[in-house]
């Protein structure tokens, strides 16, 4: 799998997800999540690849300067919409990228970007799966929130 389906495979997942909820299930506090919201949980994911995908081409991704936009953690519409721009717009070349925080610049490159919000991904619906599973119908893919490199190992377990 190439980590272009890999992010594209993952977002499907959140997409499934928001499907299923209604406003009030999207936008309610959770308590298990220190009271933010499914809702919150998504615009976060969504927001750091949106940074990346908009500030490739300038080549400097500062994922601190995020819109903030709360349309997205109270609209499951909207943010399935953001979500698909997002898929459509993952393919790009490689090229080197500057992480700036900190008041620092480190080098990177797109690829290890686009990695890192994987990752970043995979984290938040983790923590949006623990939400989740205290609301009823809500049909979740087994492999939402895990780590690809856990559900290998658990595999690779339960052979031997």
């Amino acid at each position: 799998m190439t980590l272009f389906s890999a992010v594209s495979q993952t977002l499907a997942k959140l997409i499934d997800l928001l499907n299923q909820l209604d406003s009030e299930k999207y936008t309610s506090p959770c308590e298990a999540l220190s009271n933010s919201s499914i809702g919150q949980h998504t615009r976060h994911i969504i927001e750091l690849f949106q940074c990346l995908l908009n500030q490739y081409e300038v080549g400097t991704i500062c994922y601190d300067k995020r819109d903030r936009n709360t349309k997205i953690e109270t609209e499951t519409e909207y943010a399935i919409s953001c979500i698909e721009v997002i898929q459509n717009q993952l393919f790009k070349e490689n090229k080197t990228l500057f992480l700036a925080q900190f008041d620092a610049e480190i080098e990177s490159n797109y690829y290890r970007e686009l990695l890192y919000n994987l990752e970043h991904c995979i984290h938040h619906q983790a923590l949006i799966k623990v939400a989740v599973l205290a609301l009823e119908d809500i049909d979740l893919c087994p492999s939402f929130g895990i780590a690809p490199s856990t559900l290998a190992y658990r595999k690779l377990k339960i052979k031997n």
